[in-house]
């Protein structure tokens, strides 16, 4: 990701419709299906640190970011400390076993991505549980994943094919982002077969606006902690490890 977009990131994600919302129906996920007091988290990938905040309410958090601005960032906000390293070679907390481990967007950016889920096993107790967010469909790319230095998007099918093979068991499955789908598909598509300059995603609408679709964002909350919702902008998966 550019310096630039971390920057931006960390401006917005306090207030931000999408990051906003995120935060509600995360949260109410790990607790609907993991539980109320998980244990001990880990947050791989945690960005500038958005995240850190409510996965501390849950229990005791370590966090780890490769990237050395954003690590500064996340440090800055949270006061928790935030350690280096990348997957799959670099795993940081090595010697470390958690009850969650969890990845918000990150395995979209790794080039590695079988691999990654491996080391992501390792760092994983018996019957601990594995929270990940991806981005879906490849035909929703977009200028924003471009920006972020995405490497694909993911259907639910291989995805659910790739955990399985690094030997995580899926719980739940849903996509999510459900609600807004229709109208951020149809926007992308528009502006692909016009050839029009695609706007930010992160760009920050009008309060009106903004309240708006994160209220509408974060109403699936009720709903994607119970059931698989069948498409959507983003895809949502909670695992556990295989049992030997």
């Amino acid at each position: 990701m550019d310096q630039d977009q971390y920057h931006l990131m960390a401006s917005l994600e306090d207030r931000h419709w999408w990051y906003v919302a995120r935060r509600q129906i995360l949260d109410r996920v790990i607790r609907k299906r993991v539980g109320e007091s998980p244990g001990r988290i880990l947050e791989i990938g945690c960005g500038t640190g958005g995240n850190l905040g409510f996965l501390s309410r849950l229990g005791p958090v370590k966090a780890c970011e490769t990237n050395d601005e954003a690590r500064r960032l996340a440090i800055e906000k949270t006061n928790l400390k935030v350690a280096g390293g990348s997957l799959p070679d670099k795993r940081p907390f090595a010697d470390e076993a958690f009850d969650l481990v969890c990845m918000f967007d990150v395995l979209e950016h790794i080039e590695d991505d079988r691999g990654a889920l491996a080391s992501v096993l390792a760092n994983l107790m018996e019957n601990g549980y594995f929270i990940l967010t991806v981005p879906a469909y490849m035909w929703l790319w977009s200028r924003h994943d471009t920006l972020n230095h995405h490497k694909r998007r993911y259907v639910m099918s291989d995805l659910i094919r790739l955990l399985k093979t690094a030997g995580f068991e899926p719980v739940h499955a849903s996509h999510f982002n459900t609600i807004l789908f229709p109208v951020i598909a149809l926007v992308r598509l528009a502006q692909k077969a016009l050839h029009l300059n695609e706007a930010d995603d992160l760009a920050m609408p009008t309060w009106l606006i903004n309240s708006m679709l994160g209220s509408l964002f974060a109403s699936e909350r009720w709903f994607v902690p119970y059931l698989a919702l069948p498409f959507g902008v983003s895809i949502l998966v909670v695992a556990q490890r295989k049992k030997s």
